[in-house]
């Protein structure tokens, strides 16, 4: 297991993207939910997988004391440690590492954590369903201490061989965590997998089938990762935008592995629902096929192919190319001209 200090992250943030393919399978962003925990009693274990990063009022107080943005339970607690257990939003994945940030919890933190996994295929969402002292739980992250108000990177050597559906975050014995991400190798659904999608294209770009941002020029306003979120999302914060350009015939750009080598995509969506001053002038995509290497291809890399020439873009809308493309593509690199920001990227395919 190799550890992370916070001035780390970018360190941290490459590694699980661009060599592990990984992304946050526990985050509310794709839909993870809390099942069920010991105790909550000053804060709430679903603040844990807030998307947005964790804030301090210190002049607030609630019915159960200070206010903490974050998952806090009681003091001296009897039994080993407190627990709870979450749901993927994706169907399946490979666990790589997580993140535990403390943020604010200074003299209350947790003192150490753990975490472990099991598959549990179709259990639904009944917090019963899945015991927490079931003997199918295995650990995937150690023990490890935790100090106050700050992040703590936590990353294994290889990806779990075994694919995972819940998880059961330890704190050893109580106190608060502000944020817990888990970083997985997505598994597409089986129908993906498969390819019995029932003669329907299905979008081979999104996070939920096994989608993943590798590289980007900027991002300085919003995440590259929301590209491949599903739906439209609810307002600027949750899409991709870079800082306004002052060079002439800049450009920005970011390279997306898709969940599965297609042989042909029928149609690429590039919507900018809420960016209404702020979109794209112009957008173009090409594709390219890398099946054998672990690495991101170059975005000046020659291979690279056009799948959508440039197109002019407006405000707040999606933007939809039918395409008839047969050439086998893993990658596909979205570029935008100048700048400006795009809440998603569909790239439908068989």
């Amino acid at each position: 297991m190799e550890y992370f200090s916070a001035d780390q992250e970018t360190q941290f943030s490459s590694a699980v993207t661009a060599q592990h393919k990984a992304v946050d399978v526990v985050g509310r962003k794709l839909g993870g939910i809390v099942l069920g925990c010991s105790d909550e009693w000053f804060a709430d274990a679903k603040n844990l997988i807030e998307p947005k990063a964790p804030i301090r009022d210190a002049t607030r107080f609630v019915h159960a004391g200070a206010w903490y943005d974050g998952w806090e339970t009681r003091r001296h607690n009897t039994a080993e440690y407190d627990w709870v257990i979450l749901k993927m939003g994706v169907a399946a994945a490979h666990i790589v590492g997580c993140e535990v940030d403390t943020a604010f919890f200074n003299g209350n933190h947790a003192p150490a954590i753990s975490v472990e996994a099991l598959y549990a295929e179709d259990q639904g969402t009944n917090a019963l369903e899945i015991a927490e002292n079931s003997p199918d739980w295995e650990e995937v992250i150690p023990k490890k201490e935790c100090g106050p108000s700050q992040r703590h990177f936590m990353l294994r050597e290889h990806a779990t061989t075994k694919k995972y559906t819940h998880i059961k975050l330890k704190m050893y014995p109580d106190g608060g965590i502000a944020r817990f991400r888990l970083y997985g190798r997505v598994v597409p659904p089986a129908r993906v997998l498969s390819g019995s999608t029932e003669g329907t294209p299905v979008d081979l770009a999104s996070a939920c089938n096994g989608g993943v941002a590798l590289q980007v020029s900027d991002q300085h306003f919003g995440s590259a990762d929301n590209l491949l979120l599903p739906g439209r999302g609810h307002d600027m914060s949750d899409g991709w935008e870079t800082t306004r350009s002052r060079s002439p015939g800049h450009v920005d750009w970011v390279i997306v592995q898709l969940g599965k080598r297609t042989s042909k995509i029928t149609g690429i969506i590039i919507d900018t629902a809420h960016f209404r001053g702020n979109f794209p002038q112009y957008i173009t995509v090409h594709g390219l096929d890398n099946p054998n290497s672990d690495q991101a291809p170059a975005h000046d890399d020659p291979r690279w192919y056009t799948l959508v020439d440039k197109s002019k873009t407006g405000p707040d809308f999606e933007h939809q190319f039918e395409l008839d493309s047969v050439a086998p593509t893993t990658h596909v690199k979205l570029t935008i001209i100048p700048d400006g920001g795009v809440k998603r990227i569909r790239v439908l395919g068989y």
